[in-house]
């Protein structure tokens, strides 16, 4: 949101936040869900750039098109050793892997 905007809003009498703030989420909760989230969406990328479907993700997984819908959606049922066997299933290197967790912690500090 852009400053004039947050000011006009907060002239206005609305309290204006973050999630992290809304939600009362501590800093190391915070960094956690961004992290969750950025390997979530490395997934979806790793996989559409392969050109796999969710199904034929889920197969190399040996679970279901469902639970890769999950991973991808960033459902809080899904672990980090789930999202990162997934992302070295289809081929992620460590490197590839440090750079997605670059990534989260770039968008927190934000």
């Amino acid at each position: 949101m852009n400053t004039e905007k947050q000011k006009r809003l907060e002239r206005l009498g609305w309290t204006v936040g973050g999630a992290a703030e809304f939600l009362q989420l501590t800093p190391e909760e915070a960094a956690f869900i961004e992290l969750k989230l950025a390997l979530a969406a490395a997934v979806k990328e790793l996989r559409e750039k392969q050109g796999l479907t969710q199904t034929a993700l889920a197969v190399r997984l040996g679970s279901s098109q469902s639970r890769v819908a999950k991973m991808e959606a960033g459902a809080p049922s899904v672990s980090l050793d789930l999202l990162i066997k997934s992302l070295l299933a289809i081929g992620a290197r460590s490197a590839d892997i440090a750079k997605w967790i670059k990534r989260a912690e770039t968008t927190r500090a934000a």
